[in-house]
């Protein structure tokens, strides 16, 4: 039979373990957590020169800018990542269509701009989690976090036809 002191031992033992089994789960949990630095958004977005629309002989990524680099953007605002490469007349058409539409959503929206080629540091996880090895790739993410888009391939079939894209960029909220 255990006794009244043998009782409070046990029972504070136990609340010493539960304490130091919670701090090393919030331990292990920080220290795999794994956050992206955000930077402005991509901004002063423009089609690159001397692009080929019709085959894949343009050596220069499509679209130029400031902080390119950017990664993902401050929670709770609406993000549009472009995933492309260079050499890619798929990838150049798509520019083309986000970027007739950048200057109507650019105070409304966070743009992230992924040269495949040369990825930033800060796009790693971004193309971890949304890049699924096909090009041209858009991923649409709410202000809320849900990704309401994520598709490689143009969003029209027709060149500077850009009602697709509107409608997707238009129901960001």
């Amino acid at each position: 039979m255990i006794n009244y002191f043998e009782q409070a031992s046990v029972t504070c033992r136990d609340k010493i373990v539960f304490v130091m089994l919670a701090c090393a789960l919030a331990l292990v949990a920080k220290l795999t957590m794994v956050t992206v630095p955000s930077a402005d958004a991509a901004s002063d977005l423009q089609l690159a020169p001397n692009l080929s629309f019709h085959d894949d002989s343009s050596p220069n990524f499509p679209i130029r800018g400031r902080d390119l680099s950017d990664g993902a953007g401050p929670g709770g605002e609406a993000t549009v990542i472009f995933f492309g490469t260079s050499n890619c007349w798929n990838t150049a058409r798509e520019a083309e269509r986000l970027l007739k539409l950048y200057s109507q959503f650019r105070h409304r929206l966070h743009f992230v701009i992924v040269d495949l080629r040369h990825v930033a540091a800060a796009q790693q996880q971004l193309v971890s989690r949304y890049y699924h090895g096909y090009i041209p790739t858009i991923t649409a993410i709410s202000s809320g976090g849900d990704v309401v888009y994520n598709r490689a391939g143009e969003t029209a079939t027709n060149r500077g036809d850009t009602s697709n894209l509107q409608r997707l960029l238009d129901s960001l909220r």
